[in-house]
């Protein structure tokens, strides 16, 4: 255990420029991703617009998330267009961030946030890659790291943001004081659309008024978020200049060397180029069938689980409020809040147990533990101090799935590259079409059947990783059984005559 303790701190000594600078990208990616649902009232205010078109805004961001993560591989084939692309998209970030406040038309709020999503899914598939690519093998507990920041950006940003929220209504209209909706309907509003911008039911119940004076102070949290945010472009600049990687100055002679080995590295079709590149039927030629299902299964289990968390932070406040629980809004608004605090606190103990115990091990424990979790909210539905331990522990329990899988379906293939793209990917649509799905069910079966769908999803998500491991030993087989063959040929011919 000592030497292994011993080998992971050589590991980050190594290579700590690196990455301490990939972790503070995560970080502003958890800081872009959390703050629109807590400012969306605000939001739609200053942009004078209603409720059905303010969440258009959510959709934008989503889908080029989705862009950004299968085009993000275009920029991995040397680390300068890597980490220039990570300067720019986190510079776009505190960018977005800044013009927000000048965006007084929804139209314009949705290209910021649709550039803002560009840019955070291009963060998502490099980041990844590039720490799989430095550490390899030992990429699992570097990874769980990685993914904590994401937790704790999605922490800071509405922190920073609820000081400057409004209480009541921020458009007075001429005849407020008559049929303006309480600062209580309001938070209800606010927490129901926080969930990624669902549709919410008889919404003109809540008479909001898109013509008069606009009062509100959220400028402010967006122009504090942009310059918490700066430093994290600085930081990559900073690794830039110290690998000698900038215009304005000459490599060294040993980062020349390294420089052109990762050059040719990552033009020596190894999967190099976008999710569409990975396609490449000239890289797929000859590949064996476990090849194939290697990708598609991991992708599966990323497609449910990161579906599982989108929806469940999306309708868990929903389903509180909703018989047969009918919580109070303010209590049942912490429920989302705990839920990703949960995640965060999850994802910084499996740091520890990724170099203890090793991946398969890891995804049985928080697969299993997610089915359980949802069995018993299933069966104490109606306890809304179990549905506050249900929300911890599957927080807990889900919170290392994305970095095990990545790190496991990696390894298997040998870090070919184009995993972690297709992963991603499949991780970002998983999040944004299982939340239409439940959204869906919700509105037409009632709020019961939110926990009912997430309780399949996640049966079916461990199915999948039992598939997983079967392909994984028939893949695992098939090329020892390969490399057995070729030194069976290789071996002299010895005998007598």
């Amino acid at each position: 255990m000592k030497l292994l303790d011993e080998w992971i701190w050589s590991l980050f000594k190594r290579h700590w420029p690196q990455t301490l600078t990939y972790w503070s990208v995560f970080f502003s990616f958890g800081l872009c991703i959390a703050f629109l649902g807590p400012t969306i009232l605000d939001l739609r205010c200053q942009t004078q617009s209603t409720l059905e078109q303010i969440t258009w805004v959510f959709v934008a961001q989503q889908f080029f998330l989705l862009v950004g993560s299968s085009l993000g591989g275009l920029f991995k084939k040397t680390r300068q267009s890597s980490l220039s692309a990570l300067f720019t998209c986190t510079l776009i970030i505190s960018l977005v961030f800044a013009i927000i406040p000048l965006c007084n038309q929804v139209i314009l709020l949705a290209v910021a946030m649709a550039i803002a999503g560009l840019a955070m899914g291009v963060i998502d598939t490099i980041a990844n890659l590039q720490l799989v690519k430095l550490f390899q093998k030992d990429s699992a507990i570097f990874l769980q790291a990685l993914h904590f920041f994401i937790g704790l950006g999605a922490l800071v940003s509405p922190l920073v943001a609820y000081p400057f929220l409004s209480n009541d209504c921020c458009v007075l209209g001429a005849n407020w004081t008559a049929n303006s909706s309480s600062s209580s309907d309001l938070e209800h509003l606010r927490e129901s659309l926080a969930g990624h911008g669902t549709v919410i039911n008889n919404i003109s119940q809540y008479p909001l008024h898109t013509e008069g004076e606009v009062i509100t102070r959220v400028s402010y949290a967006f122009w504090i978020m942009a310059l918490i945010n700066l430093p994290v472009p600085a930081a990559v600049l900073s690794l830039m200049y110290y690998e000698r990687l900038l215009p304005c100055s000459s490599p060294r002679l040993i980062d020349r060397d390294s420089l052109s080995s990762t050059s040719s590295a990552g033009d020596s079709g190894q999967g190099h180029g976008s999710l569409f590149g990975c396609c490449n039927p000239a890289k797929l030629r000859g590949r064996p069938a476990t090849f194939f299902l290697l990708h598609i299964l991991g992708g599966a289990i990323l497609f449910i689980t990161d579906g599982i968390i989108g929806s469940y932070a999306g309708f868990v406040y929903t389903y509180a409020v909703s018989p047969p629980l009918l919580m109070d809004h303010k209590t049942a608004g912490c429920l989302d809040s705990i839920f990703w605090a949960s995640i965060t606190v999850g994802r910084l103990a499996f740091i520890y147990l990724s170099y203890r115990f090793p991946a398969p091990r890891l995804l049985t424990f928080s697969l299993v533990g997610v089915i359980l979790v949802q069995c018993l909210v299933l069966i104490f539905y109606t306890s809304s101090v179990f549905l506050f331990i249900g929300t911890c522990l599957l927080g807990l329990c889900i919170s290392s799935v994305f970095p095990s899988v990545l790190a496991f379906t990696e390894d298997m293939l040998d870090y070919k590259g184009c995993a972690t793209t297709v992963l991603v990917t499949s991780a970002s649509t998983g999040e944004m079409t299982l939340q239409l799905l439940v959204g869906s069910v919700i509105h037409s079966q009632g709020s019961y059947s939110f926990l009912v769908c997430c309780t399949v999803a996640s049966s079916i998500g461990f199915f999948l990783f039992l598939l997983l491991l079967c392909v994984q030993h028939r893949h695992r087989n098939r090329f020892t059984d390969l490399s057995q063959n070729t030194d069976m040929k290789n071996k002299p011919q010895t005998g007598g005559s």
